[in-house]
This record gives C-alpha cells, sequence and structure tokens, in this order.
C-alpha cells in the first residue's frame, strides 16, 4: 500500500459513501477494490465545514476490513454523530473530509501522574482515557488545539464524561498514531 494511492482510495471511499447515501451517486463505492482494504484496519473520518467540526466517528479497534470501515465512519461523521444534525446536501458540497488510519494502541505504564504526562508526546499521540467505565478517545490532530499535556487530558475527561476532580492516575491510557490524509471540500 503506498501512501498516496492508498489515501486517494480511502478518501474516496469516504466521498463515495457519503455521496451515495446523499443520493449523488448510483452504486455505493467499492470497499474491496484491493486486497490491503480487505484487510482489517481501524480508521475515523472527520468532516470539517469552514474550519469547524462537523462530525467525526471512528473505530479504536481493527473490526472490519479497512474499506468498509472508512465507509461506515464516513455514513456515521456524516449522519449519526450525536454532536450534530444529519448533514444536508448542502453542506457536504462545502464539507472537507479527512480519514486516519490507526495503529494498534498500547498501554501506558506510568506510577503518577507527572510520569504519565512525561510519556506523552503532543501532537504524535492519539489517546485514549477510560476511568470507571467510561472512555473517550482525541485523535493526534486535537494537540493542535490542545498543545498543553493537562489541559489535553482535561478535556478529555471531559469528553467521556469523568468528573473533574478524577484523578489522572487512577484512569487507564493508551497511546496510537495515526496515518492521515484530507481533501479539501468539492466546491
Amino acid at each position: 500500500m503506498r501512501s498516496g494511492f492508498a489515501g486517494e482510495a480511502l478518501l474516496a471511499i469516504a466521498r463515495g459513501a457519503i455521496g451515495h447515501r446523499l443520493g449523488l451517486h448510483g452504486e455505493p463505492p467499492r470497499t474491496d477494490a484491493a486486497a490491503w482494504l480487505a484487510r482489517p484496519g481501524a480508521s475515523f473520518v472527520t468532516l470539517l465545514l469552514e474550519a469547524k467540526l462537523r462530525g467525526c466517528i471512528g473505530s479504536l479497534a481493527a473490526t472490519r476490513h479497512l474499506g468498509e470501515d472508512v465507509a461506515q465512519n464516513a455514513l456515521g461523521a456524516a449522519l449519526r454523530d450525536p454532536r450534530f444534525a444529519p448533514l444536508t446536501l448542502e453542506e457536504w458540497r462545502r464539507c472537507q473530509v479527512e480519514v486516519s488510519v490507526l495503529s494498534g494502541a498500547k498501554p501506558l505504564r506510568f506510577a503518577d501522574e507527572a510520569e504519565m504526562l512525561s510519556q506523552l508526546r503532543p501532537g504524535e499521540d492519539g489517546v485514549i482515557l477510560e476511568h470507571e467505565g467510561r472512555r473517550a478517545t482525541f485523535l493526534p490532530q486535537v494537540w493542535e488545539g490542545l498543545p498543553d499535556k493537562r489541559k489535553f487530558l482535561d478535556e478529555l475527561m471531559r469528553k467521556a464524561g469523568i468528573p473533574a476532580d478524577a484523578r489522572l492516575e487512577r484512569c487507564k491510557l493508551w497511546r496510537y498514531r495515526v496515518i492521515k490524509w484530507q481533501q479539501p471540500a468539492l466546491h
């Protein structure tokens, strides 16, 4: 899988899935057009409208074929992100699409908050945080808007619904990396 070629293929699958659902294409995109698309993979699809988040849905584990994962996450980002109403055709024409393919998540081992913070790599690590059955993730791209490690984790805790007074050293953390591709809006 060559990176540029892979990005073009994955972006085409994401755009094709949404376009088909919105009535722009007769056939849904092929999600198995190459052997590498039929291998298990985990992805996130992010939609941006005028540089603001418009939807983001993804998978943290490789439980289905990568091509199908991208197609389903694209539809989820467009139509099922609980933070937004379903995407309209007019909005879709102005959306930028980003596809991120995730590496496997690796647990962070730490004795205290300082050791945990020292292990985080802003701009590189996607982070999964879990505490008492509540869990959330931020892709590495989120560091762009939250470069401070502690603020990054505070916002991740808020996203997961974890009380602000919960002690970070009692949380479980995993990190992962992504390869991402972006495509500007069509109009």
